[in-house]
């Protein structure tokens, strides 16, 4: 078992891709943004390789599965890589913690997060484990 099989989703996942990709819901949208259906049989021959691999521990198709998520993140992220407009940077900025300006401590005041956390650091026990809404 090598450190790739954490790549691998869990079975269920590869065919509830495919029967989303395939839904008419999804080929209207596919043609809509694409002009065409996309290509769904990956998701299948992922589902079946991943069922393969879990039921048989067929190496081959553990392979499989592993070179088509590699080739998904690959894609996912070709923007990224391809991306020649921004220069990526190699450290954060020198002052990436300095304060918020004073409006924005100002703004920050009326809000339900500063209060909440107000109220969380002075430790008050009976507020915290109160629930703020009631669902009927």
């Amino acid at each position: 078992m090598s450190y790739d099989t954490i790549l691998v989703r869990p079975c269920e996942i590869y065919k509830e891709e495919y029967s989303e990709c395939t839904s008419i819901r999804a080929r209207f949208h596919q043609y809509f943004i694409f002009g065409k259906s996309v290509d769904c049989s990956q998701w299948k021959r992922d589902f079946e390789n991943c069922i393969h691999w879990r039921d048989n521990h067929n190496s081959n198709a553990l392979k499989e599965v592993i070179q088509s998520e590699e080739d998904r993140r690959l894609k996912r992220l070709e923007g990224h890589y391809k991306n020649n407009v921004w220069q990526k940077r190699l450290e954060p900025p020198a002052d990436w913690n300095k304060p918020l300006p004073e409006r924005l401590i100002k703004e920050y005041e009326n809000t339900y997060l500063y209060h909440r956390a107000k109220e969380m650091t002075e430790n008050k026990p009976e507020d915290l484990h109160r629930t703020m809404c009631v669902l009927s």
